[in-house]
């Protein structure tokens, strides 16, 4: 009976700057509604508010205030919420990056879904990949999710690049401590990375609609690679196009989004998403 009225009233939320053509609210409440419950799910948009990620604890503490069951995080929140938490699940916290906030008795716990929602797509889309080493572009909140998760599959070298190359520096030191078992390396210049990899990992915004163009020299890929890219909007890049063109074997960002939200629909409703459902619909969502 509980449960039944839980899920009557259930509401969650997304908190990020520029998030109106997030396909998140509707993951979510489809999936609610084909398990027979209504679900309400909200944007909390920073440059909508017109506030800075200053404003933070207001926005967590009305959201609480609104019956929320939870709030996911996105760009460019996930590690300026963490001081707002009261506890962090061991990944959010190997991490330092949280993506989905849970309110339950009066505590705001953090999780991360977005590497784990990485690694089964990767799983899914690059089935028996060449893990002896990978490129990865982009250090961000988005690359220690990849990174996290590539390692956590068995990758035995990663090479970080980064236009800061002080952030790739501190990713690898993190991951090295996470994954002694594995060689993770700084990289200064993709061309030198590129050299002696068996894949591509692309994690920055290079690619969407705001961020045209390819992140790296398109001669630098070979056939033998495969890309994996965290972009899905579009869910062709012109880093898949060109990637596809030569013949490499590539994974599109749109499993990364969806699993990342099964498993934030776990957390927020404690029922089981039918996956393979949620990955239907977002092939007609962005069809």
């Amino acid at each position: 009976m509980w449960m039944d009225t839980f899920l009557r009233n259930l509401k969650a939320g997304l908190i990020g700057s520029g998030i109106q053509a997030s396909l998140t609210p509707a993951m979510h409440m489809r999936e609610g509604a084909s398990q027979g419950f209504g679900y309400e799910y909200q944007l909390i948009d920073l440059n909508e508010l017109q506030v800075s990620v200053d404003q933070l604890p207001k926005l967590l503490s009305e959201s609480e205030a609104r019956g929320l069951a939870g709030v996911n995080i996105t760009h460019p929140c996930k590690q300026a919420v963490i001081p707002f938490l009261d506890e962090l699940l061991d990944d959010a916290r190997s991490l330092g990056a949280v993506n989905t906030v849970v309110f339950k008795q009066g505590k705001r716990i953090g999780h991360n879904t977005d590497w784990w929602g990485f690694a089964q797509s990767f799983k899914r889309g690059l089935p028996g990949a060449d893990l002896r080493s990978a490129v990865q572009l982009g250090a961000g909140g988005a690359g220690v999710a990849t990174a996290y998760a590539i390692l956590s599959l068995g990758l035995q070298k990663l090479m970080v690049v980064d236009r800061e190359i002080e952030r790739a520096e501190q990713l690898a030191e993190k991951m090295t401590a996470l994954f002694p078992q594995a060689q993770v390396v700084a990289c200064a210049q993709v061309e030198e990375a590129m050299e002696d990899t068996c894949g591509l990992i692309h994690a920055t915004p290079t690619g969407m609609e705001n961020y045209p163009g390819l992140p790296l020299p398109a001669h630098l890929l070979q056939p033998a690679h495969w890309v994996a890219e965290i972009v899905y909007f579009p869910l062709e890049t012109e880093l898949l196009k060109e990637a596809s063109r030569i013949g490499c074997r590539v994974l599109n960002g749109g499993g990364m989004a969806v699993f990342q939200a099964v498993g934030a629909f776990r957390l927020f409703t404690g029922r089981e998403p039918d996956e393979q459902r949620m990955l239907d619909h977002f092939k007609t969502l962005t069809s």
